[in-house]
């Protein structure tokens, strides 16, 4: 069955358009399950600016349904699989909306440190999504939620969701490697682990103080010797001390 989006017998009036080129002004003709077409005047080729690729982020078929896409949506299908990450984890914790709540928490702070720091979103976010996926099985197996069994348990369920989703192995290995010691810092630590161990920790504490509060000074003092980045300093600062 062809994918309804794609029939052009579902089509209504704006299914085809034209769009300036950007290397030289002229028109070029798009039809709206087009990728990607050339100018007839200057030759270059430039993506569909209308087409939304957010299905081709879980979609098995993509491939087939869409053909060969560009570069620039290759690494936009990239960013796009933290979206399908956000609802497996969800799916996983089920009505446990603390833990669902501390995730997404983590995410949030995640994606504004990492765009600053320049780190990968698509690594970052997933694995801030799934940093805490192993504390059911920790709970299950230890009754604890120990960080050393978080971080035992934690990739293989982490693992198993991108695989489901068809992520590449090279952002399997690392989002399992974060996971996998994610309390527990590494001297050659990349953006991408530091990005997410800021984003944990600003989220612990913020919690933590809602029952155990400490002063500003004190607050002041982990911030500058606990945090790995600068910009996760910064929004520790602005998250924690205003508070006080």
């Amino acid at each position: 069955m062809k994918c309804p989006g794609q029939d052009s017998r579902y089509w209504k009036q704006g299914a085809i358009f034209d769009v300036n080129c950007p290397k030289c002004g002229s028109r070029v003709e798009f039809f709206k399950d087009d990728t990607a077409r050339k100018c007839n005047n200057c030759g270059y080729r430039f993506i569909n600016p209308n087409m939304d690729f957010g299905c081709a982020s879980y979609c098995e078929y993509a491939e087939q349904c869409l053909g060969t896409l560009p570069e620039e949506l290759l690494a936009k299908k990239e960013n796009l699989l933290k979206d399908r990450v956000a609802v497996e984890m969800k799916r996983y914790f089920k009505s446990d909306f603390k833990r669902i709540g501390h995730a997404s928490k983590v995410a949030r702070y995640a994606e504004r440190i990492g765009k600053l720091e320049g780190g990968n979103l698509a690594v970052i976010l997933s694995a801030a999504y799934l940093h805490d996926i192993g504390i059911v099985e920790a709970e299950r197996k230890y009754n604890s939620t120990a960080p050393k069994y978080q971080e035992e348990e934690g990739p293989p369920i982490a693992k198993a969701i991108l695989i489901k989703l068809g992520a590449k192995e090279k952002l399997i290995d690392e989002v399992c490697d974060i996971v996998s010691h994610h309390h527990h810092p590494r001297p050659d630590d990349n953006i991408n682990f530091k990005t997410v161990y800021d984003s944990d920790m600003i989220v612990n504490i913020e919690e933590n103080m809602k029952d155990n509060p400490i002063d500003k000074d004190k607050t002041a003092e982990i911030i500058d010797k606990s945090f790995l980045t600068g910009i996760g300093r910064i929004v520790a600062r602005e998250v924690l001390l205003e508070r006080i």
